[in-house]
């Protein structure tokens, strides 16, 4: 009977040396688990932000880029616009020509002729109010 009794003393101490065994080598096992797992989240973390940094740095490009044409398109759409109501108005009868001043261009000499239907216009306009 000793013989058990010191042969399961034996095995107890195998088995309580096993366990603190194991329980040391989950402890560490998780150590290393926990800093795998911050240094994957920290580099994910820096690629995130390194990305996203990017996105809005190419997303301000395109935004400066567009307001830039969609500026141009609305002065160009402006000048086109005042262009034709000047020639409208003009061939309408309703001012002359020479009267109209355009800031962004200076007068040169002699003012440009009114074209062959402006000047029929100008007669029919004149001619009504008779």
């Amino acid at each position: 009977m000793d013989v058990f009794k010191k042969g399961f003393s034996i095995a107890k101490e195998g088995v309580v040396g096993a366990v603190e065994k194991t329980k040391q080598g989950v402890t560490e096992a998780a150590e290393k688990t926990k800093e795998g797992v911050m240094y994957v989240g920290t580099k994910t973390k820096e690629g995130v932000v390194q990305s996203v940094t990017s996105v809005a740095e190419k997303t301000k490009e395109q935004a400066n880029l567009v307001s830039d044409v969609m500026v141009a398109s609305v002065n160009t759409v402006a000048n086109k616009t005042v262009e034709e109501a000047e020639n409208i108005v003009v061939t309408s009868g309703i001012v002359r020509k020479e009267d109209l001043v355009n800031p962004a261009q200076p007068e040169h000499g002699a003012p440009e002729e009114q074209p062959a239907e402006a000047a029929e216009v100008t007669e029919e306009v004149e001619g009504s109010g008779d």
